[in-house]
């Protein structure tokens, strides 16, 4: 044995035999109040919270990367001390403990909306891979975590009873840095959870609450964190434990790390591991949201444990859990949709199949859009969505592309009537804004918009911000976030091994007056981080004029595999090495929250030019709205909703391209215009006082139109009123007298499935003899076969509107055939009437679909068109 191999297998021996234990700050009884706020990330979205830990010690804060836990437990005793005799301190500690306790306690959104709603049968169960809370709990990616987060923020505001489930990662996302050569690199540094606002949950006994998951090399167990964010709770799984194998421990070791047999290993443990928590708690919510494909493993425990607990069959349990479940997609391409192989979800999943009373074919059929192509993978978001009777996309356009994309799960159904729906996105407003923009708003608009950010009436009030007052809070944004970058690149620049030369030059990049882009997020090809670039000499002319020079700042991350996205990365490093550009583009490394808010807080711009339609949302231009930041985006995503005309700059006119290259030309060359003719002329207009009144106008417009509309208020009242409310009724409903319901609901659909190769439209006939005035109407007589089925079970339909050239009905409107008698051969008759309701070509077809009580069901297979 080796000395080193000695050494190695000496500290693995002490750290396996070492005795643990937890130390915690030790505060004077007057300060300990400070442990109660920091343990509730309620402070994050509270600046006065925020400003009490900051002057504990301004410098241990930033060292602590605003980690308020690590700031008590590093700070010394002898300053505690100081504190507690500050009086002005004590002070500013009650008043924020006072908030706290009036936030927890007041009466909330919900609380009015919903009086009627008991709040333990409508609780919500919120499951995401990734949660981006804030900058000193690194366990997020990027969009999609930081959404998440927001959401549990909002639900917090607003009363919702809900809880989150993720995953808690020991080493969670990458940090990156670059090399002298601009090409990323990663480092993965440990996450010490007693350093961060968890807590460890105990069962009743005291002892650390644990639930195991079964996999193929035998039970993995995990272990719960809770973190409380406001007034709603957040579990996070952790399976790094001394009583799993090492291989086990890695599951939650990384986000998005590892091959496809880890990302499987994760998503059984957040799926299903989840619901086995949230059965430990005692916690049984009546919805359960799963916010992408990542936790949908979730709804096959939940039928397990139906089956199991309840003694329901398969199909019965099916309709429970499909009734309480809302699935949101954000993704509008195929290809980046969760799947596995066949052979991998059978190596993990043949002994819970069987559990089931499945067998294997028909357990991957609930992955797969044709259920009979044994070669299919297995897709996660086919499962949420065969599996939720609640599904939506995350904008209006990204709603459109997905029933376009599904559309292969209900073939008989019209694009429009897809059941999937959209609900775009938003941002938590008191996260991302700026203390001055912040203040702004105090004085002139009141606290409402704190407390309902989506009244549309609250915001006209912005109109009477004097436009100086604006724009000075604005250039000190500006200023604050050009000093942030100039420090930022000094360090990374240290790092890199720069000469004494090269380091001091980050002292003067960049100008806190000049015209400033901001242009932040994953650089993923489609998202076309170079598209700025593509002419240099013309981007050089617009950059240096002298009397109105433009700048720009860029951070984000490439996916460690990903080379497409280091490599745009390397070449706007080495772009910026140009001797005329090197003072006017920064990229900021490792880009995360902290940096996010320096950005969409102090930029001028924000830049945003995805291949339409590959940006399912986006919420970065949200974020920078919110503080008068205007946007400069192709018409992708939310900004479709967002952009009136008078609020920002579209690139093209929401073309999409099957030359790429080609794409990129047309494009670049619009941004250039846009930012020679547009942009920078009106920002350099300048007033006798010196003021860009023209440009303050649209920051007010851009403030007035989108705030009210991307917050994550609004967002979470769409949920609540089309989804949450809707799936916590009818779970009740179904689950009410030992299932009752849900088990005749099983059984009229068997039934209908059985018969209904024989329901037939025998004819039509119709009272139209001439072409049809507007504001006229005919009627519609159709002559119906059901077989078995009976005429309560079906809903005949007419279906009617404009006909296209290929015979297409466009625009329609559905209205209901009645039932008018029995015809002598055995038919029945159904009659109904055509409006004459709008002048062209138009058509109308008669069509039966499923229908159960008051509820029609699309079901494939089971519509009959005439």
């Amino acid at each position: 044995m080796t000395k080193d191999m000695f050494n190695l297998n000496k500290e693995k021996f002490l750290a396996k035999n070492a005795r643990q234990y937890v130390v915690i700050p030790s505060l004077p009884e007057q300060m300990k109040p400070l442990l109660e706020i920091a343990y509730n990330l309620w402070w994050i979205w509270n600046s006065e919270a925020v400003e009490l830990f900051r002057r504990m010690d301004r410098e241990l804060w930033e060292e602590s990367y605003h980690n308020p836990i690590r700031l008590l437990g590093a700070i010394s005793q002898n300053r505690l001390e100081e504190l507690a005799e500050d009086k002005s301190f004590i002070s500013h500690l009650e008043r924020i403990q006072g908030d706290l306790n009036r936030y927890m306690k007041l009466q909330t959104w919900y609380d009015r909306e919903f009086p009627e709603q008991d709040h333990k049968k409508c609780e919500i169960a919120y499951f995401s891979t990734e949660f981006g809370l804030h900058e000193s709990l690194p366990i997020y990616s990027g969009g999609l975590g930081i959404l998440s987060g927001d959401h549990l923020k909002s639900a917090s505001d607003m009363g919702l009873p809900l809880v989150g489930i993720g995953l808690l990662y020991r080493f969670g996302y990458f940090k990156q840095y670059l090399n002298f050569d601009g090409w990323q690199q990663e480092e993965y540094i440990e996450n010490h959870f007693f350093r961060m606002p968890f807590h460890r949950v105990t069962d009743k006994d005291g002892n650390v609450l644990k639930v195991q998951v079964d996999m193929p090399t035998g039970p993995v167990h995990i272990r719960v964190w809770k973190l409380q964010m406001g007034r709603v709770p957040l579990y996070l799984l952790d399976t790094d434990i001394d009583e799993n194998k090492p291989e086990d421990r890695e599951i939650t070791s990384q986000l998005y790390g590892g091959d496809r047999e880890m990302r499987i290993r994760q998503e059984i443990v957040l799926g299903i591991g989840g619901i086995r928590v949230l059965k430990a708690l005692g916690i049984d919510p009546s919805v359960f949201h799963i916010n992408e494909g990542h936790s949908a493993f979730l709804v096959l425990e939940r039928i397990n444990q139906l089956m199991k607990h309840e003694k329901l069959s398969f199909a019965q349990a099916r309709e429970v859990v499909a009734a309480s479940s809302v699935f949101t997609t954000h993704t509008p391409v195929p290809a980046g949709n969760e799947v596995f192989i066949p052979e991998l979800m059978d190596k993990y999943f043949e002994q819970y199949y069987k559990e089931l009373g499945l067998k294997k074919e028909e357990f991957l059929a609930l992955g797969r859009v044709n259920k009979i192509d044994v070669k299919e993978n297995f897709c996660m978001t086919v499962l949420a969505l065969k599996m939720s009777n609640h599904a939506n996309g995350v904008s209006k356009l990204h709603g459109t592309i997905s029933r376009s994309m599904w559309n292969g799960l209900w073939p008989e159904l019209p694009l429009s009537e897809v059941p999937i729906t959209h609900i775009t996105n938003g941002v938590h407003t008191n996260t991302w804004i700026s203390y001055e923009m912040a203040g702004l708003f105090d004085r002139y608009l009141g606290s409402a918009w704190k407390d309902e950010p989506a009244d549309q009436s609250i915001w006209q009030a912005l109109n009477q911000i004097p436009d100086a007052e604006l724009w000075r809070s604005h250039e000190r944004r500006r200023e604050r976030m050009v000093s942030f970058a100039r420090s930022r690149l000094r360090t990374q620049l240290v790092r890199r091994g720069a000469s004494p030369n090269e380091v001091a030059v980050a002292e003067e990049v960049l100008d806190p007056e000049a015209l400033t882009i901001g242009f932040a997020r994953r650089f993923a090809g489609y998202k076309r981080g170079n598209l700025l670039f593509r002419d240099l000499p013309r981007l050089k002319e617009i950059l240096s004029k002298k009397n109105m020079p433009v700048q720009i700042i860029i951070a984000g991350k490439s996916h460690p595999s990903d080379n497409i996205g280091k490599e745009l990365i390397k070449q706007i490093i080495h772009i910026g090495r140009d001797l005329e550009l090197r003072n006017k583009i920064v990229f900021l490394e490792d880009y995360d929250m902290n940096v996010a808010h320096y950005l969409v807080q102090g930029a001028d711009i924000w830049l945003n030019n995805p291949r339409r339609p590959l940006e399912a949302s986006g919420t970065s231009g949200m974020k920078a709205a919110v503080n008068g930041v205007l946007n400069v985006s192709v018409l992708d995503g939310w900004w479709c909703e967002g952009y009136n005309g008078q609020n920002g700059w579209v690139i093209g006119s929401g073309e999409e391209y099957q030359d790429q290259v080609y794409q990129d030309e047309i494009e670049s060359k619009a941004l250039y215009d846009i930012l020679e003719k547009d942009v920078v002329p009106i920002f350099y207009d300048r007033g006798h006082d010196g003021l860009p009144r023209g440009w303050i106008r649209k920051m007010k417009e851009s403030m007035q139109s989108m705030c009210p509309a991307f917050n994550t208020n609004r967002m979470i009242e769409e949920y609540t009123r089309k989804c949450y409310c809707q799936a916590s009724k009818d779970y009740e409903k179904l689950r009410a007298n030992s299932y009752e319901t849900a088990k005749h609901l099983s059984d009229w659909k068997k039934h209908v499935e059985q018969n209904w190769s024989n329901v037939k439209i025998i004819s039509v006939e119709d009272s139209q003899n001439s072409d049809l005035k507007l504001g006229t109407s005919f009627s519609v007589t159709a002559k119906i076969k059901l077989g078995n089925i009976k005429p309560q079970d079906v809903s005949v339909q007419l279906y009617w509107g404009y006909m296209d050239s290929k015979h297409r009905i466009n625009t329609p409107i559905v209205s209901k055939m009645e039932l008018s008698q029995d015809s002598s051969d055995g038919h029945l008759v159904y009659k109904g009437s055509v409006n004459g309701d709008r002048v062209g070509h138009c058509g109308y077809i008669v069509r039966i679909l499923p229908q159960y009580g008051d509820k029609i069901f699309y079901l494939p297979g089971m519509i009959t068109w005439q």
